[in-house]
């Protein structure tokens, strides 16, 4: 049995949506060639695949002024949230509190990840008003 699609990008239509969401709208070429930097790729494959994710709706196509002009359909915010979302659920069975843990755990965080990361949280924390008439 054929799974269902998933709304989420694959891993190389999301390589894709980051050179239409870094640049803005861009033909063929272009994104064929921001591609290029980190492997070899060919334009046949980089045209099947913005057809495909225009069929998903991750891109847009427009007629420009030397053929197609390709963007990002989806916003790259929502798209990183439902990634992450997806892993969280998939990896950690759907605690974030697991997957920090882990990336602490295993010590993928440099001092300088955790220096930012207490920052995030006491800046959070100072935003949130007390709860039930407790002060801070």
């Amino acid at each position: 049995m054929a799974r269902p699609p998933s709304g989420q990008p694959t891993e190389g239509e999301l390589e894709i949506l980051k050179v239409l969401w870094r640049t803005g709208p861009a033909g063929l070429g272009a994104v064929r060639g921001a591609l290029q930097g980190s492997r070899p790729v060919a334009s046949t494959t980089v045209a099947t695949m913005l057809k495909l994710m225009a069929e998903k709706g991750l891109v847009r196509r427009e007629d420009g002024p030397k053929g197609y002009l390709w963007s990002a359909a989806v916003d790259e915010g929502a798209t990183r949230s439902g990634l992450l979302r997806k892993l969280v659920d998939l990896a950690f069975e759907g605690s974030a509190r697991r997957m920090i843990a882990h990336l602490f755990e295993a010590g993928d965080l440099s001092d300088q990840d955790r220096a930012a990361i207490r920052r995030m949280l006491d800046a959070r924390r100072a935003k949130r008003p007390p709860k039930g008439g407790e002060r801070s």
